[in-house]
């Protein structure tokens, strides 16, 4: 195999190679749409089992609402409508016909033209509102605390496979409160569940904070989101939790009888994840050789590779091999065991490297001999002998250390490209020659965060909520500013 494009010489194109070449997707020939291979499913499908039992513990239900909303209730919430209404894709019609009974050419029928156009979902809110009116009576109903997973369709002008894609598969959290403090509330607490799934799980450390007023989601109050670094410098969102007041209930007119026998208005929020995690994952860990994946969201953790001769498969390593499978998977672990006669054992370390398996075990003749197997680490491609009747006790530590270096080195990779700034010209040449988080004055205005976007690219990427209040003078216009901001370039 050739080798993958290195990230100093094109950050894009190793991007890219990783993904198609470690099996995780590929282009579907349709713009803006990818295919999800299997290890990308599994890899998602990962995600998802564990993200899933965090919400399920703290009393979140799943649920499933149509795709398709009509144009009357998607228009509902006007500030919503204003964003949203850019990127959506409409169904106007209900059936093709042959354009002629002796061809094969398929038309659009202008006599199924449908009553109401449909939309097919960017997001959920008006559909699951529309619902709650009919589910909400008194705060005996609420809390309504579920969650969907499904897909969202939003028109992209320039994609990019996990991160940036017209479709993409995701949860979306709609909950519905009997108090403001208790909605809040709410917000906050998934904020943190992102955090935990983000930094426990997937390695990657997070800046938690509040999105500008600008750059708030469309029909809310306040968007907390949590943001992260990549290896090149630039910033990615990795989630959103979202305090939608009563805007949602207002324009549904979604009203509950309190305790005190008074009818009001719903509290609600909304928060989400997707795919785009694969692709933070991708760009916060691997290394010129493909993949690398914290164990705790792999989805093979250990990939045994028997190293047979001259295509013979000789029985005491065939033997020995499928012993310490069974050994593996007893103690919980994700384990593959690759017997493959066609591929030569160099080819599966090369394909397991790029496919970023925590670990790898060979066994040959003289691991046989020895009694040990030969371990290859892919976090720090470091070889290990350990005795064959150790493993049971040896991998599970070894998948602990792999997954806390990797968060170590992702931390301190973040940490270097943490800075302050308080004049323009340092902030631009931070900017332009090391990426980062810069920690800047700010006035305030969209005005300025426009300029300073259009001279450097970077964009507000929050507020952080550890900040304290700092009096100083805007980066740009020198006005008064009371803390500072995260800028960064970004995805």
């Amino acid at each position: 195999m050739n080798p993958l494009t290195k990230r100093s010489e094109n950050y894009s194109k190793w991007y890219n190679e990783i993904v198609v070449r470690s099996g995780l997707a590929e282009f579907s020939g349709i713009r803006g749409f990818m295919i999800l291979k299997p290890y990308g499913y599994s890899l998602w499908d990962r995600m998802k089992t564990i993200l899933d039992k965090m919400l399920k513990l703290t009393g979140h239900q799943n649920v499933y609402f149509p795709l398709l909303i009509p144009k009357s209730l998607f228009s509902k919430e006007k500030e919503h409508t204003q964003i949203f209404s850019e990127g959506c894709a409409v169904v106007t019609h209900s059936r093709l016909i042959r354009k002629n009974p002796n061809q094969e050419e398929l038309i659009v029928d202008l006599d199924s033209k449908l009553e109401e156009e449909l939309v097919i979902r960017p997001t959920s809110e008006s559909i699951i509102w529309k619902t709650y009116k009919r589910w909400i009576q008194s705060y005996r109903d609420l809390p309504i605390l579920f969650n969907q997973w499904g897909n969202a369709l939003r028109w992209e002008m320039r994609t990019r496979l996990f991160l940036r894609t017209t479709e993409f598969l995701w949860q979306e959290g709609h909950t519905a409160h009997s108090t403001k403090k208790e909605a809040i509330e709410e917000t906050i607490k998934i904020l943190n569940i992102y955090t935990n799934f983000s930094e426990k799980f997937m390695a990657i450390p997070v800046l938690q904070g509040i999105k500008p007023y600008m750059d708030k989601f469309s029909g809310s109050e306040k968007t907390y989101c949590i943001e992260a670094l990549m290896q090149d410098g630039k910033a990615l969102q990795m989630g959103t939790s979202h305090f939608l007041g009563q805007n949602f209930s207002k324009a549904f007119d979604v009203k509950f009888t309190n305790f005190n026998g008074k009818k009001e208005y719903v509290w609600s929020t909304s928060w989400g994840v997707s795919t785009r995690l694969i692709g933070g994952l991708i760009m916060s860990h691997s290394d010129d050789k493909g993949l690398i994946l914290p164990p705790k969201i792999a989805p093979i953790q250990v990939v045994i590779i028997p190293i047979f001769y001259k295509k013979q498969r000789i029985t005491n390593i065939h033997d020995i091999s499928i012993k310490i499978l069974n050994l593996l998977e007893k103690e919980g672990i994700r384990v593959k065991y690759d017997d493959r006669m066609i591929c030569t054992p160099g080819w599966k370390f090369h394909e397991y490297e790029i496919k970023g398996i925590p670990i790898r075990i060979s066994i040959g003749k003289n691991e046989i001999q020895n009694e040990k197997v030969e371990i290859f680490k892919r976090d720090t491609c470091e070889k290990i002998y350990i005795p064959w009747i150790n493993l049971k006790n040896s991998i599970p530590k070894l998948l602990d250390e792999i997954q806390n270096n990797i968060y170590k080195k992702a931390v301190q990779r973040t940490q270097k490209l943490i800075m302050k700034s308080d004049h323009y010209n340092d902030f631009k040449h931070q900017i332009n020659h090391s990426g980062g988080f810069i920690f800047a004055h700010w006035d305030g205005t969209k005005n300025t965060s426009k300029k300073i976007q259009e001279e450097t690219e970077a964009t507000i990427r929050c507020i952080p909520i550890s900040n304290e209040k700092e009096k100083g003078k805007c980066i740009f216009s020198g006005k008064t500013s009371l803390q500072r901001v995260v800028f960064s370039k970004s995805y």
